[in-house]
């Protein structure tokens, strides 16, 4: 199945014009365009929380040499 030519998306867009409006087009453009960035920020956020619970912190090796030096 491929994208919509030419004539598909006229159709598309006369039949949107037509049931909702001039007015609202836009209105429902600018929530389409909120929803979408919401949702790209959101699996940004999840994506980064994965990759912090992947790495695990290395522990500190313990300095033995200069904890010996203090117990003299």
């Amino acid at each position: 199945m491929s994208l919509p030519g030419g004539w598909e998306w006229l159709i598309i867009i006369l039949f949107l014009l037509i049931f909702f409006g001039a007015k609202r087009l836009p209105e429902m453009a600018k929530g389409l365009g909120k929803g979408i960035r919401e949702f790209k920020g959101a699996l940004s956020g999840i994506t980064d929380e994965i990759e912090k619970a992947g790495k695990t912190p290395k522990e500190p090796e313990a300095d033995t040499e200069s904890e010996d030096s203090k117990q003299d």
